[in-house]
C-alpha cells in the first residue's frame, strides 16, 4: 500500500470504529500505536483523546507482557526499538502496571486475522494473549475490537485452548460483529 492508501484507510477505520457504542460511550480505551503496514490507529487515537477519552497505550516488557500508559497527544510517543525485535511507538509518560488495562472500557487489538467466530490471529509474542487473560482473571468485561483491513476478515484462523473471541472487527469498510459486546 502507498502512504496515501494508509492515510485512506486509516481515516475509514477511525470513522468506522467512532460509529460503535462501546467506543462512543467508553471512558477508558486500551489501544495500540500502529507500525507499519497495519492498519493506522493514530487518527482514531486523537479523536478519542480530544473527546476526554482516557487512551491506554502499550509499553513492552522484556518479557512480553505489556505495561500501559496514558497517551497525551502525538508528542507522548516515543519510538522504541525492542532488541532484534520491532521498533514499537509507545507512551513517554508514567508507567501505570499491567493491569491498568483492567480500568478500560474498551480494549483495541492488533491482529493479523480475524475469522468468522471472531477468533482473532495475534502475531505470536503472547502479549495479547496475557492481556486477555489478565481481563478475564479481574472479572473486567471492556468491549474487545480487532482493527484489520477487509481482506484480514477470513474463514478460519487456528485456535488453541487460551485463545478467545473478540466481540468485533472494524475494517475500513464496516463493523462485523460475533458476540454481544458488554
Amino acid at each position: 500500500m502507498t502512504a496515501d492508501d494508509l492515510r485512506e484507510t486509516s481515516a475509514a477505520l477511525a470513522g468506522r470504529a467512532l460509529e460503535l457504542p462501546e467506543l462512543g460511550r467508553a471512558g477508558a480505551v486500551a489501544a495500540y500505536v500502529s507500525v507499519g503496514s497495519e492498519p493506522g490507529t493514530r487518527a482514531l487515537l486523537d479523536v478519542l483523546y480530544a473527546r476526554g477519552v482516557r487512551v491506554l497505550l502499550p509499553a513492552l516488557l522484556p518479557d512480553n507482557d505489556l505495561d500501559w500508559g496514558a497517551y497525551e497527544g502525538e508528542g507522548s510517543l516515543a519510538r522504541v526499538q525492542h532488541g532484534g525485535r520491532m521498533a514499537l511507538f509507545e507512551p513517554t509518560g508514567g508507567r501505570l502496571g499491567p493491569d491498568a488495562v483492567t480500568s478500560a472500557d474498551a480494549v483495541l487489538l492488533p491482529g493479523l486475522a480475524v475469522d468468522a467466530r471472531g477468533m482473532r490471529l495475534g502475531r505470536g509474542g503472547g502479549s495479547y494473549d496475557r492481556v486477555l487473560a489478565r481481563l478475564e482473571r479481574a472479572g473486567a468485561h471492556p468491549a474487545l475490537v480487532v482493527l484489520l483491513y477487509d481482506s484480514e476478515v477470513v474463514a478460519h484462523v487456528p485456535e488453541e485452548p487460551h485463545d478467545r473471541p473478540v466481540h468485533a472487527v472494524v475494517t475500513p469498510s464496516g463493523v462485523r460483529r460475533f458476540h454481544p459486546g458488554p
